[in-house]
């Protein structure tokens, strides 16, 4: 499998220190977690049923007619390579790497390429799979860009899917809005945005006879009957919500000052993470965990994600650490 941020009990394990004693800025989940109430013994003596009210909740707050949930975007990343025959698939890169690792897996001849390339040469694809806001690379695209992108497309019977886990910080520039257009595949998550990644819930959103074809795929009871019935009480939540995106997008602001402020100013980001170039990330992230804090690093191109500290303490003790490492970094710039 592939490489992913929230590996803290290897980290733990690595460089001895306590999992609880950490500071996991390694994924792009909101520290800032919808808070879960008692659930009712029934979600979890009962089996999971689909007229519970999820999906009219689920429609108002994606603004989609046709949707299907699913255990995490990640089983529907998984599912769709299967749905196709075999197919060119321009993938967007950097970025999230289960997309294209998916479609190879089942047969596909995948071409990575950045964003401006792969909308250059969209007559050649079959398939076009973009991330947006990407993941770590933060690119955004224009809805009637994406819309065109789509159109080129789905005249030749292609698709366009699209991974939006880090866009409900920012609704309006969703595609969800573009509805059910045939070949266009929108991707959801609920882990990102309501700090529920342990729930393993997202939506897919596309055209009914899709739809039906993936819930073939994926089999009964994607989703379990507690992770329904926190879904139904979150996706309504619309006070929360709207308190949400403004205190991720204050926090997101004062990380990328702290990071500029350590030499570290962000290349790019969202208001999850922020996403930092620099050939020394392989060493910034070895001595950021021997002081149990733990960031994400990638190797193509040489980088590293910070996921957004959640309060004042974590915003302390990762400056503390920035500063220690700037300070070690210093003395083997002027050494011999």
């Amino acid at each position: 499998m592939l490489e992913h941020g929230g590996r803290l009990l290897r980290a733990a394990h690595e460089y001895g220190i306590p999992a609880e004693q950490w500071l996991d800025l390694s994924t792009g989940v909101s520290p800032y977690a919808w808070p879960v109430p008692p659930l009712p013994v029934s979600a979890w003596q009962r089996l999971p049923e689909d007229d519970d009210g999820l999906i009219d909740i689920a429609r108002t707050y994606y603004g989609h007619p046709s949707l299907l949930p699913v255990a995490g975007s990640q089983s529907a990343i998984q599912a769709l390579p299967s749905l196709r025959e075999r197919s060119r698939v321009g993938v967007l890169d950097p970025g999230y790497a289960e997309h294209a690792h998916a479609w190879q897996r089942a047969g596909h001849k995948v071409e990575r390429a950045a964003a401006d390339a792969l909308f250059a040469r969209a007559v050649r694809y079959d398939v076009v799979v973009l991330i947006h806001p990407n993941n770590p690379g933060g690119e955004r695209f224009e809805l009637d860009t994406l819309l065109a992108l789509h159109a080129t497309l789905a005249r030749r019977g292609g698709w366009l899917v699209v991974d939006e886990a880090f866009i409900d910080a920012t609704p309006e520039r969703s595609l969800c809005a573009a509805h059910a257009l045939p070949g266009l595949i929108v991707l959801r998550s609920v882990g990102k945005f309501f700090g529920l990644a342990g729930a393993r819930a997202g939506f897919v959103c596309a055209e009914p006879a899709l739809l039906v074809a993936l819930r073939e795929r994926l089999g009964p009871w994607s989703l379990s009957g507690p992770a329904r019935h926190v879904l139904k009480l979150a996706l309504a939540d619309t006070a929360w919500q709207s308190a949400q995106r403004e205190r991720l997008h204050a926090t997101a602001a004062r990380l990328s000052k702290l990071l500029t402020h350590h030499g570290l100013a962000p290349d790019a980001g969202c208001a999850f993470f922020h996403w930092r170039r620099d050939d020394r990330a392989a060493a910034l992230q070895r001595a950021l965990a021997r002081q149990g804090v733990l960031v994400r690093r990638f190797e193509q191109p040489h980088s590293l994600r910070f996921g957004l500290p959640g309060d004042d303490a974590a915003f302390a003790r990762l400056d503390a650490a920035l500063a220690g490492w700037r300070s070690i970094d210093r003395k083997q710039e002027v050494a011999p």
